[in-house]
C-alpha cells in the first residue's frame, strides 16, 4: 500500500516540477543594459518548491516500505 502511495506522490511531484518549472521559465523576461543581458523572472517559485517536497516525500515513503 505504501509503495503505491509513494509512487503516486513521486509521479505527481515530478509532473508538478516539470509543469511549474516550464511555466516559471516562460514567465522570465530578459533585456540588455550597458552591454549585459539581464534576466528578470516574474514567475512564482512556490509551486516548484511544493512539488519538490511532494516528489521527495513520495520517494521516502516508497523506500520506507522496502526493509
Amino acid at each position: 500500500m505504501r509503495n503505491t502511495i509513494g509512487g503516486i506522490l513521486t509521479g505527481g511531484g515530478l509532473l508538478g516540477l516539470i509543469y511549474f518549472g516550464y511555466m516559471y521559465l516562460e514567465n522570465s523576461e530578459s533585456f540588455e543594459a550597458f552591454g549585459a543581458d539581464v534576466a528578470i523572472s516574474t514567475g512564482n517559485y512556490v509551486p516548484i518548491i511544493i512539488s519538490g517536497i511532494v516528489f521527495i516525500g513520495g520517494i521516502i515513503i516508497a523506500k520506507l516500505n522496502k526493509k
